[in-house]
């Protein structure tokens, strides 16, 4: 990758203080999918979901309520877009780190195709690969075939209807998934923030969270984001043209 001076001096800054730290961990968003060709949420991109639909009418539960047909639609439209794809340049330079905690608010598989091992991810917003019973009571959870997603259809264990096992807006994070991040977080020597607007909350307040126990920060990402101000460097462009230059040779760790 060819950059200007700026730029490769950021990168030559970023690899030092990669190597610097003992314990590092990424923290990713849709940007991290977007070359592999799955859609953002809030880019600038005009393709970008949420420019295109309400999320309050797909990705909520009175949504699912009112017009339960509607949503596992789009889900599993969505779902037939994510069988065609494959994990870019920026998942296979962060598999090349199996040491490394993943946090991610992607609800894709792209991550442990790449070669992450799924114990080291921390899906916060759940999994668009699983269903899971609608029911609070019910924990029935199955794995939903991409290449042919099922219609809308009832629990084979209470009869209450399935829905994908993802956060909608208004839900909880995961709490064990939750509190491993925030953990995490607290230990941190450097946090690798790669490709979220950092506008959702409350998983965006990880970023904030590590630099408060001392973290610092770098952000790779095209755009100007709210997490600029919170960066000790920013790597401006594609993740999938930053991450392996900065990532090649390193040998990184989330625990020391």
């Amino acid at each position: 990758m060819e950059l200007d001076p700026e730029k490769h001096a950021s990168l030559l800054q970023a690899r030092e203080l990669l190597e610097r730290s003992q314990r590092v961990a990424v923290f990713s968003g849709s940007g991290l999918s977007a070359e592999s060709g799955l859609a953002t949420f809030r880019n600038p991109d005009p393709d970008a979901l949420w420019s295109r639909f309400d999320p309050t009418e797909l990705a909520s539960v009175g949504a699912f309520e009112a017009h339960p047909e509607r949503v596992i639609d789009w889900y599993n439209w969505r779902r037939s877009v994510l069988a065609g794809v494959r994990p870019n340049a920026a998942h296979l330079a962060l598999a090349a780190q199996p040491r490394m905690i993943q946090i991610t608010q992607n609800v894709d598989n792209l991550l442990e195709q790449a070669g992450v091992a799924p114990q080291q991810v921390y899906h916060l917003h759940g999994s668009i690969l699983h269903d899971r019973c609608h029911n609070p009571a019910c924990e029935y959870r199955e794995l939903v075939q991409l290449e042919k997603p099922s219609p809308l259809r009832a629990c084979p264990r209470c009869g209450a209807r399935l829905r994908p096992a993802v956060v909608w807006f208004g839900e909880i994070l995961p709490e064990q998934t939750w509190y491993q991040a925030q953990r995490l977080c607290m230990t941190l020597d450097c946090l690798l923030v790669v490709g979220t607007s950092a506008s959702v909350y409350p998983a965006a307040s990880l970023i904030t969270l590590a630099r408060r126990h001392g973290s610092r920060i770098i952000v790779v990402d095209p755009n100007p984001r709210e997490t600029d101000g919170a960066a000790d460097i920013h790597l401006v462009g594609m993740a999938g043209e930053i991450l392996p230059s900065l990532l090649d040779g390193l040998d990184l760790a989330s625990t020391p």
